[in-house]
């Protein structure tokens, strides 16, 4: 099931989202699943994402985050930030359930 993106944003902004505990992950935006062997490569900023999420931040963390960092819009940023939500979610990486 799809999630769509006003749906995600709404969810996902309530909590902290955490990765599983199991997936490596590297400054450069490598991620690792040891439970399936899948390896994904990220772009800068979905790898900034990655390591805003293991700093235990939260989705309205993370996009004001990004908003200062990148010369971005912030409409961008919303939909760039919940579509790569979904995408973790989608690949079994998130710890938690949504």
């Amino acid at each position: 099931m799809t999630i769509t993106s006003g749906y995600a944003r709404k969810y996902f902004n309530k909590e902290i989202i955490m990765l599983k505990k199991n997936i490596a992950t590297n400054e450069l935006g490598f991620v690792f699943n040891p439970a399936t062997g899948d390896s994904y490569s990220t772009n800068p900023i979905a790898a900034e994402i990655i390591k805003m999420l293991k700093e235990g931040k939260d989705i309205a963390n993370i996009k004001r985050g990004l908003l200062d960092i990148y010369d971005i819009e912030k409409p961008t940023i919303e939909k760039d930030v919940d579509e790569f939500m979904n995408t973790l979610k989608e690949n079994n990486l998130l710890a938690s359930n949504l």
